[in-house]
């Protein structure tokens, strides 16, 4: 009698409570960890977008008679970016599901893609392939773990990106009189665009892919109109843009203007 007393006093229930208890607080534990992670991916990405849009500003500096110093200045300041700011990124990501965080660094990684992709374009005038960019991340790595490695998705919506600052950078070669280097970005730039329209549709997750496609068409055509008008009216304004022959005003109706 007195046991069964006992038994109805401590249900089944009851007995269990210290057990179920542990296995919230452990879950609990798991997910402020993953809540801290997030917080500092988030800042270690912001890091890593303001440093990358400074060596896009370097790289914009370029001139005909300082590219070499630019681009030296750039390279430097992008290893910096993957030295300090990127390096963090992977500490916090190696060996764990970092496809889980994603959308915590993406557009910090998005960022840096764009700036070593123009960097590359602007040393050698071709594309940094994804390859590339997750070798040099494992240098950062830790061998035991698994390293991280940025994703398709991520790799292509900063080379879609690209396409604007290349926009820019045409615009500013051709007002310095290098129209065949603007040409060049011109094709480089067009090429992307077509062999994203077949990859893009393919693609699952599209949609950012998609708005970054429609401001890549209106980078290209910007390009392309650029260039066309140079080719057509060249004559015209070319020397004022920098080249070496005698300025030529009489498109202003002043052939013979006093200099």
């Amino acid at each position: 009698m007195a046991t069964d007393v006992a038994a109805a006093a401590d249900p089944p229930a009851s007995r269990g409570c210290p057990a179920m208890k542990a296995e919230f607080a452990k879950h609990a534990e798991y997910l402020n960890a993953l809540n801290d992670k997030r917080e500092r991916l988030v800042k270690a990405s912001r890091d890593v977008t303001m440093n990358s849009k400074k060596v896009i500003f370097q790289v914009h500096r370029i001139t005909k008679v300082n590219r070499d110093e630019v681009l030296s200045k750039a390279e430097n300041d992008l290893a910096a970016v993957v030295n300090q700011y990127i390096a963090k990124l992977v500490k916090e990501l190696q060996g764990t599901d970092f496809w889980k965080l994603r959308r915590a660094y993406t557009f910090g990684v998005q960022e840096y893609v764009e700036a070593a992709t123009l960097c590359r374009f602007c040393k050698t005038g071709t594309l940094l392939s994804l390859a590339e960019i997750n070798d040099s991340l494992l240098a950062l790595s830790d061998k035991s773990v698994e390293p991280l490695q940025l994703n398709v998705l991520d790799y292509l919506l900063g080379v879609a990106d690209l396409s604007g600052e290349l926009m820019m950078l045409a615009i500013g070669r051709i007002s310095d009189g290098e129209v065949e280097y603007a040409k060049t970005i011109c094709a480089f730039v067009r090429d992307i665009y077509r062999e994203l329209t077949l990859v893009v549709p393919l693609m699952d997750d599209n949609n950012e892919m998609k708005k970054k496609m429609e401001v890549m068409l209106q980078s290209v055509v910007k390009i392309e109109n650029a260039c066309f008008s140079v080719h057509v009216r060249g004559s015209e304004y070319i020397p004022l843009l920098g080249s070496s022959a005698d300025p030529d005003y009489s498109f202003f109706g002043a052939s013979d203007f006093d200099q």
